[in-house]
């Protein structure tokens, strides 16, 4: 197996890694509700996608803290 022969610097590693970043998902906004959904998913506010309604999407209580 190779092994290089210099150890190298701490800049040049970094600099292989500038393209591992975080990229922030996509989010969209729902066309029946108005909420915030992620894109290509079921909003889960109201349970549409796509115009037709696909989860039925139970009330929360006012009692219900999540």
């Amino acid at each position: 197996m190779a092994l290089p022969k210099r150890k190298h610097s701490k800049a040049r590693r970094d600099k292989s890694r500038t393209h591992w970043k975080l990229s922030l998902p996509t989010v969209s906004t729902c066309p029946q509700c108005g909420q915030p959904a992620g894109s290509h998913r079921v909003c889960l506010r109201c349970g549409y996608y796509r115009g037709r309604q696909v989860l039925v999407v139970k009330e929360k209580k006012a009692s219900d803290k999540t």
